[in-house]
């Protein structure tokens, strides 16, 4: 063969690499336009309490304009987002009150959600998903980060669902009274007769049950007691990435039978085992160390000596949604960006890069169906369910009055 021949193919070949990567992602847009695009979690809401310019102020954080983070109304457009829970966090440490914290951040994403009317509204049920998102505009639901807020009271429960919340995730990162915490020492093992009964609580109310962020032990007894469907909001594979905030294969093999749903997240060392390793090690040099002064300068040194934390990329991502796909199953797969919640991977910087890693799974084979059930069908089904068990579940028994000293023994804080 002359020279020629060969120099011409090596041109030509980079060029057909790019048509294919077009044409993947003229399909993942065009796929997006038919079809509901979900994510499970955004943290916006507690990015804008926090924001050290204008803490709280909501209109200060103009999402018509481009922001400093990973949402606002043109990225969400361009990303083809039409629906997302936003996540109603208060960290489990807080000192201010947990009811105050938590009335004050429902105040913040529901006035949110109320300053964008061309492009956002509340959503509460999945009706109210499809209808918003057939007009263009991002169907907003509200999702709680940790059941410490209900500070043992299904009187509480009661009371955030009826401000809207649609999921709460049982635990954040502190063991609660009734529930083992997937990064806390593990004081039950499990669920306590109160913490299944807050589930059977749920259940009737028609609040999705949510075991991110519990132990394993907790999923288990989640499985085994609630009568709905429950979800993962923002979890990836423990196989793939060996961290306590993913779920292992015996969870992922039992979503079937359950019929709910895998939230898989972009969060990087969840999905990419350097990063996980490099957040250990300065984990382990902070334990203890109190004052963001300290704590930076530990940081500092610690980058100095090993590096930047290694890079999770979009396709790490797509490692874990094809992994739950093959386990779980492709009906029990969907997409939880965790955006807010720390850096974010190379390819999925913001809130417009969804049809990039849809690119991605179509240059993998996924099929429409499938991909469409990974958007957001999958988790829309799983809404459904448990609103036709919360139907079933009302016309049965009225609203719960059991306490945690009379289930489990203990005394009321």
């Amino acid at each position: 063969m002359s020279r020629l021949p060969v120099l011409l193919l090596a041109l030509v070949l980079p060029f057909t690499a790019v048509a294919a990567d077009d044409a993947a992602l003229a399909h993942a847009r065009t796929l997006l336009k038919s079809t509901i695009l979900l994510d499970g979690h955004n943290d916006l809401p507690w990015t804008i309490r926090e924001d050290p310019k204008a803490p709280m102020d909501v209109e200060a954080y103009d999402m018509r304009k481009t922001t400093s983070g990973e949402t606002d109304v043109a990225r969400l457009k361009q990303g083809q987002l039409r629906a997302q829970f936003w996540s109603i966090f208060v960290p489990g440490e807080t000192k201010e009150g947990y009811a105050k914290v938590q009335l004050e951040q429902f105040d913040i994403a529901r006035r949110m959600i109320a300053r964008y009317p061309e492009a956002m509204e509340l959503a509460l049920s999945v009706a109210d998903v499809r209808r918003i998102a057939a007009q263009g505009k991002v169907a907003s639901l509200l999702g709680m980060e940790g059941g410490h807020v209900l500070e043992n009271s299904l009187g509480a429960l009661r009371a955030y669902y009826s401000l809207g919340a649609r999921y709460m995730t049982l635990t954040h990162n502190v063991t609660l009274d009734w529930a083992d915490a997937a990064l806390d020492a593990p004081r039950h093992h499990g669920l306590t007769p109160f913490g299944k009964e807050v589930v059977r609580e749920m259940n009737r109310l028609g609040m999705l049950v949510d075991i991110s962020h519990v132990s394993p032990d907790v999923m288990r007894d989640v499985l085994d007691t609630s009568a709905a469907p429950v979800i993962f909001s923002h979890s990836s594979a423990f196989a793939l990435v060996a961290h306590p905030r993913n779920v292992p294969d015996a969870i992922l093999k039992r979503m079937a039978a359950n019929g709910g749903v895998v939230m898989v997240t972009f969060v990087p060392p969840f999905v990419n085992r350097d990063a996980m390793a490099w957040g250990d090690g300065l984990e382990k040099l902070s334990k203890g160390i109190a004052g963001d002064a300290e704590l930076k300068r530990i940081e500092d040194a610690y980058t100095k000596e090993h590096g930047p934390s290694p890079k999770a990329t979009l396709k790490d991502v797509a490692d874990h949604i094809d992994y739950v796909a093959r386990t779980a199953g492709h009906d029990h797969v969907g997409i939880a960006s965790d955006f807010y919640g720390g850096v974010t991977p190379v390819g999925l910087e913001d809130v417009s890069k969804y049809p990039e890693l849809f690119a991605e799974l179509i240059r993998r084979g996924w099929s429409d169906a499938d991909l469409k059930k990974l958007a957001g069908e999958n988790m829309l089904r799983t809404f459904e369910q448990a609103e036709r068990v919360a139907r079933r579940l009302q016309a049965q028994r009225p609203p719960s009055t059991a306490t945690i000293a009379t289930l489990d023994g203990k005394k009321e804080k």
